[in-house]
Parts: structure tokens; sequence; C-alpha cells
């Protein structure tokens, strides 16, 4: 948490809050965020201009002329704009004051968001280290490929998903809720699916993320967006958070148990192992 919906939710916000703005200067208070050279990131940052903000998977990119600000949010980063002074709180952690007087504020409290700086022309590079898959949409995510993965791994359906090498963006919540909506046991092996059966995935990846963008994401323990607004996502969820309660479909109750160390949720009746 956060996962793609509300990443890309909290982009959304950030293109309109700071796109066009020109950082004066940065402040660091955790060293160890900083993935790329430290005195690099507070020497080149000041005078860069935010030509806009992109996502890939879960990760931030602040887009500059020619360098590129990769930030992820890890379980609960965020980011708040201050028009002026910026009130005193132990868990901001990274500044960057605007020429206009205003300030970004990374906000963390676990301490585990990161940050890389580096050339545009590495950001290819940088992802594909990093064996991000395709994005959940029709254009990108296709259904081929994801067919073959699916058949050839004899891996739970569930923890291969939130991998992040076949599609990204699924994490948690979102695993629970395709694996419902298409029927389908969080623990079955991978290759025991049936063609159909990986086509609901896949369907039902694309759909339930798209809708979950359009809800603003879920807003689950801390998570609100740029804006600071919650989102409504998790007014609709059907399987994750819904243990003991009616499945939608059919009434049985949903049951919650660990699969690869997370909490899972899915009706024994509809989802069959």
């Amino acid at each position: 948490m956060p996962e793609l919906p509300e990443v890309e939710t909290v982009r959304r916000g950030l293109q309109s809050l700071v796109a066009g703005k020109t950082i004066r200067s940065v402040r660091v208070g955790v060293p160890k965020m900083i993935k790329t050279d430290l005195d690099l990131f507070r020497l080149l940052l000041p005078g860069q201009r935010i030509d806009r903000v992109q996502r890939r998977g879960k990760y931030l990119i602040f887009m500059f002329e020619e360098l590129a600000l990769i930030s992820h949010l890890r379980m609960e980063g965020k980011y708040l704009l201050f028009e002026d002074v910026v009130p005193a709180n132990k868990h901001f952690h990274v500044f960057f004051h605007f020429q206009d007087g205003s300030t970004l504020v990374y906000q963390d409290v676990r301490k585990f968001g990161t940050f890389d700086l580096l050339s545009q022309n590495d950001l290819a590079d940088f992802f594909r280290k990093r064996r991000i898959g395709p994005e959940p949409t029709k254009a990108d995510f296709h259904l081929g490929a994801f067919e073959k993965a699916l058949l050839s791994s004899k891996k739970p359906i569930k923890p291969l998903l939130l991998e992040q090498k076949l599609v990204v963006g699924l994490g948690n919540i979102y695993v629970d809720e395709v694996l419902w909506a298409a029927k389908v046991h969080p623990l079955r092996p991978s290759n025991s699916l049936k063609k159909a059966e990986v086509k609901r995935i896949w369907q039902e990846t694309i759909a339930i993320l798209q809708f979950a963008i359009e809800k603003g994401g879920s807003t689950i323990r801390t998570y609100q967006n740029t804006l600071g607004m919650d989102g409504t996502m998790q007014d609709f969820l059907q399987a994750y958070g819904q243990t003991d309660k009616p499945c939608a479909r059919c009434g049985q109750p949903i049951l919650k148990i660990k699969v690869g160390g997370r909490g899972t949720h899915f009706c024994p009746r509809c989802q069959k192992l």
C-alpha cells in the first residue's frame, strides 16, 4: 500500500500542483532515502523546472529538462504541498522548496521511501533492471504473453501476480479483488489454470485497476491523495477486508488465510482450490 491506483491518483494530483514549478533548494532529512549520489542530488536539483509528473508501475517520475527523479512511496509515503510555512513534523523527510515560495514535502512514517536521480536516457535501463512488467492496459498488457507466462509457472497465482514481472500495479488489495472477480483460488498453481481462467484474470486486472483509478484508490489505514482527500474504492471492494461478510455472488462468508505471508481474502464457494 499504496498500489497502482493510489500512485496514479497521487501522480495526477502532483501534476496539477507542481508541474511548471522550479526548485529553489532541496533539504534531505533522511539521507538513506536517496539511492543515488546524495551530493549530486542536492547540487543538481536546484534550478530544475518540473516539466511533468509520470508514473511507471508504482514509481512516480518527476521529469525535468534532461533529468528524471524517480520516487517510490513504499508503504506509507505521501506528498504534501505547502504554499508558505511548513509546519514542524518529525515524519517530514525531504523538502523541495520552489521559487514561488511553496514547498513540496515528502512524508513517510516508516522511512522506507526511495529517490533516484538520473538522466532521462537511463530510465528504460532503470526499469529493465528491476524487471518491471507491462502497464495494465490493453495496449501494453498482452493476453498471449500473460497466458504463456502463467501456464509455464508452478507458483501459486497470488504470489506470482504480486511479483510485478507479468503486469505492474497489483498489490495485496487488488490481487484479492481480481482473483475474486475471476473466480480463481489464490493458491491455485498457475500452470493448472484453464485458458478461460487466465483470460478472466487478464480482463479483470485491466478493468479493476482502471475502476480503482476512477475512484481515487482505496483509503485503508493512512492513504490520502496529494490533495488530502480519501479515495472511495474501499466502498467497492468485494474480497479484501471483507472477512466473514457474505460473498456478493453466492452469500458464502469470505475467508481470510495467509498466502506467501500476506493476508488473503477469498470466497470458498466461488473460488475453489
